[in-house]
């Protein structure tokens, strides 16, 4: 007997979108700051990445 988890579509969506929420208040938190080291300038453009990737999974399930 298979014992895998399924994961229903509305499941998946709404952890998509907790994560572009997790994503955006990182994002958000480091803007804050008046100046940025150049890591985290690194920091902020692999964590819009990530939130459009998330995005546009949530935009692909939709």
């Amino acid at each position: 007997m298979n014992t895998a988890t399924v994961v229903t579509k509305e499941e998946l969506l709404a952890s998509l979108t907790a994560e572009h929420r997790r994503l955006d208040e990182q994002v958000q938190n480091l803007e804050r700051r008046r100046a940025l080291t150049p890591a985290e300038q690194v920091e902020i453009s692999r964590l819009k990445k990530q939130k459009l990737l998330t995005k546009d999974r949530i935009a692909r399930l939709s």
